[in-house]
């Protein structure tokens, strides 16, 4: 009996592509080889194909390319439409960043509460349960109310008054407070940095932008940037996971960073957020022997006129934190394209 393989796809096998000979009808031109293996058959006999092997081998091959046509159509597809959500979600993020940078420069009191507020919403996160984290539960009333989070209501108002404001040109749905609250503290942080350029610039504003955009960390937020689509909790993290930074020994702000999976190099980089006054924490901070070496570098960083050290290793922390047990929807906040009618077009 004799056996019939039928081969396709030219670009697989080395024969000439469709591109080089005109397509037909809605297919490209296939061309489809026949190797015959005659098996079992006696010498001096003809060889005979059985009708089902060739029916059986061409339908296959034409599945197969059908498959492959398919597939290619979709994946094409499939980017355009990846293309044009990323697209969205970026526009989105930036409108959100220039609405929050101008209610921070609104009340720039507020840029401490900020920090800490994102930092106690994250540091829920219990790696055992795999529990709490970055969810926005810090917004609700049974939170927010903890000794731990005392001071942080105004800062909280801030971002209502500013979610009201993202969601009315929003058109991919209301933003997710667990989103708010950590970009805020990103926008909060960078007002820091180019204060502090804004300063080594002898006060010149125009002179100190121009230094952070030479020197500072605002190509470092990349990563952060794209944890954009935390959901919200509905109900209050346990209590007790929060130490009050204030009050709380060195020992045990490391055993908490440890516990979450970070260390006292972090403690130290985060000073800025334990509180209004870094000075004072980080001179707690120094008398310990882990967490010392790290104080000083970054004190010697935020003296020189990149501070690359120091805002770096911050924003690597701040991200690191941004994104503790959440399931990140790369989807969230787009929304369906308005598709043109040409045929309504009056040329």
């Amino acid at each position: 009996m004799a056996g019939a393989t039928f081969l396709s796809a030219p670009a697989l096998l080395g024969l000439p592509s469709s591109s080089s000979s005109p397509a037909r009808g809605r297919h490209a031109q296939i061309q489809v080889c026949c190797r015959v293996t005659p098996e079992g058959s006696e010498a001096g006999q003809p060889l005979r194909f059985h009708r089902r092997d060739l029916i059986g081998g061409c339908l296959g091959a034409a599945v197969g390319l059908e498959i492959i046509e398919g597939s290619t159509r979709f994946t094409g597809e499939a980017a355009a439409a990846d293309l044009i959500e990323r697209r969205q979600r970026s526009e989105f993020q930036s409108s959100i960043k220039g609405t929050l940078t101008a209610a921070i420069e609104a009340k720039p009191e507020l840029v401490s509460s900020l920090l800490t507020l994102a930092l106690n919403d994250a540091m829920t996160y219990d790696k055992a349960t795999k529990s709490g984290g970055p969810n926005g539960s810090i917004r609700l009333s049974a939170e927010i109310s903890r000794p731990e989070n005392s001071g942080l209501s105004a800062a909280l108002d801030l971002l209502v008054e500013t979610k009201k404001e993202i969601d009315s040109y929003s058109k991919g749905g209301p933003i997710s407070f667990a989103d708010l609250i950590q970009i805020a503290a990103q926008q909060a942080l960078k007002k820091t940095f180019l204060d502090e350029a804004i300063a080594k610039a002898g006060g010149n504003v125009d002179k100190g932008r121009t230094l952070y955009s030479a020197y500072g960390s605002s190509g470092q937020w990349g990563f952060f940037d794209k944890i954009f689509g935390r959901d919200d909790a509905q109900e209050p993290d346990p209590e007790g996971r929060v130490p009050e930074w204030g009050s709380a020994s060195v020992q045990e702000m490391k055993d908490k960073f440890i516990a979450v999976g970070l260390g006292p190099r972090q403690v130290a980089v985060m000073s800025a957020f334990f509180g209004p006054d870094q000075a004072a924490t980080e001179a707690k901070l120094i008398v310990d022997p882990d967490c010392r070496p790290w104080v000083e570098k970054y004190q010697r960083s935020r003296e020189t006129v990149s501070r690359t050290d120091y805002e770096v290793d911050l924003i690597t922390t701040l991200t690191k934190l941004s994104y503790l047990g959440q399931k990140i929807n790369y989807e969230a906040y787009t929304y369906p394209k308005q598709k043109i009618n040409f045929g309504n077009l009056k040329l």
